[in-house]
């Protein structure tokens, strides 16, 4: 986490403050249940509630300079503040029951941020592909023009997949609330399952179905993985931007606003840095997958191999990713589209485009689709080199106007046909 790629709210949910009030809360939902069970003095959770513990990150980390032990110091520090009360935390818990449960606390937190974020960009990319749905545009294969669509639809392709990926994190945030109030190893050895699921709902989560030392870190490399896919997502739309902005193509481009400067070393320039920004996060929000998923395999009943891991990789990619949806939501809002450059380089094909339509209708007429191919390429081929308009070249082929009349060939060259069907499609995308 660096400044500059964290939303405020990310840097106060992965900061020490908020890590080790939700320790203590953990601590005093486990408290609650046993209390409620017998095994402790009623009235202790809440005589410490009404202290209203003020901690201190740094003398926690002080005291965990000597004892080498963070759960430990943050336990030493709460009965430094709590008094005598305090002795009653922890009864038959392991550091892992605070750890994993608070690390789920805090992820479904993250999730739900996100998850607001994606919304906004969801809605974004619905404005956006409505207002352009019939915004005729060349479609792109292999980044050559292939056949038409439009801008709309162009934007409604990236609403679909963004949509799939806040139906990914949602599963994620359901595999991810997850806790466990178990003991050393899981088995209730001092305390019961009654306990743990008390506890748990008091702070929104489930209980691990069989949980060793610690909770299965396959949910974890799932919520990852979630994140990893928005982040890939993001940068597929802005890789499209990045083309779509170059002075050759110029079909749209980031908002330029004002005062804004491109080039230390050229005025003229207007370079599409967000989308290219975009790009290089998305790098780092997938580069946490490999360790979530290597987390997985732990020793027996569990190893610490995966908590410095997650120290890392859960703070770095749910603020970063944070910052990747807004930045998105911003440039899709921000988007300066050229309706009249999109046509433009449209019509430079040179109705091409209408290739498989001229195909299909010599297929039509009984020429087999193999010879009907050849004679549609030979004419395009042509035009391509410069000899002809492929539309003339047709007319002109005594091959394929012993198939098709002069109108016939002029039925193939109907934009509106080819687009016939964009607004079902982007209707699908806005509605599921």
């Amino acid at each position: 986490m660096i400044p500059r790629y964290t939303p405020a709210e990310f840097e106060e949910l992965w900061s020490p403050a908020t890590r080790f009030s939700t320790w203590l809360e953990v601590e005093l939902a486990a408290c609650e249940a046993m209390e409620a069970e017998g095994l402790v003095p009623a009235g202790i959770a809440k005589g410490i509630r009404a202290k209203q513990l003020s901690l201190d990150p740094a003398r926690i980390e002080a005291i965990e300079r000597t004892v080498k032990h963070d759960v430990i110091a943050f336990l030493t520090h709460v009965e430094e503040l709590a008094g005598e009360g305090a002795r009653w935390l922890h009864r038959g818990m392991t550091s892992s029951d605070v750890l994993d449960t608070s690390l789920a606390v805090l992820l479904v937190r993250a999730t739900d941020l996100l998850s607001a974020r994606l919304d906004k960009l969801c809605g974004a990319l619905a404005r956006r592909a409505d207002e352009h749905r019939r915004t005729p545009m060349i479609g792109r294969s292999h980044g050559i023009a292939a056949e038409p669509i439009t801008f709309g639809l162009a934007l409604a392709g990236h609403l679909a997949e963004m949509k799939r990926g806040r139906a990914r994190l949602l599963a994620a945030r359901q595999a991810i609330a997850v806790g466990k109030i178990a003991g050393a190893v899981g088995t209730y050895a001092h305390l019961s399952p009654r306990i743990e699921e008390r506890a748990l709902a008091a702070l929104g989560l489930r209980p691990e179905t069989v949980s060793t030392q610690v909770v299965a870190r396959d949910r974890h490399a799932e919520l990852f993985t979630a994140l990893s896919l928005i982040a890939a997502g993001i940068e597929r739309l802005a890789t499209n931007v990045r083309h779509w902005q170059r002075t050759e193509v110029r079909e749209a481009e980031e908002r330029f606003t004002v005062g804004q400067k491109g080039s230390s070393a050229m005025p003229h320039k207007r370079n599409p840095i967000l989308s290219e920004n975009l790009c290089g996060l998305a790098r780092i929000v997938r580069a946490a997958v490999i360790p979530a998923l290597e987390n997985v395999p732990l020793w027996h009943e569990r190893d610490i191999s995966h908590s410095s891991v997650e120290r890392m990789i859960a703070p770095d990619a749910t603020s970063t990713l944070g910052f990747m949806l807004d930045r998105a939501a911003g440039l899709v809002e921000g988007l300066v589209v050229y309706p009249e450059k999109l046509r433009q380089n449209l019509d430079s094909t040179g109705e091409l485009f209408f290739s498989e339509a001229v195909l299909l209708a010599l297929v039509q007429k009984g020429r087999p689709r193999q010879a009907a191919y050849e004679l549609v390429q030979r004419c395009a081929m042509r035009a391509i080199a410069g000899e002809g308009r492929f539309r003339d070249n047709l007319a002109a082929d005594a091959d394929v106007v012993a198939l098709l009349a002069p109108d016939e060939i002029a039925r193939c060259f109907d934009l509106d046909h080819a687009l016939s069907h964009v607004d079902t499609i982007i209707d699908r995308a806005l509605r599921d």
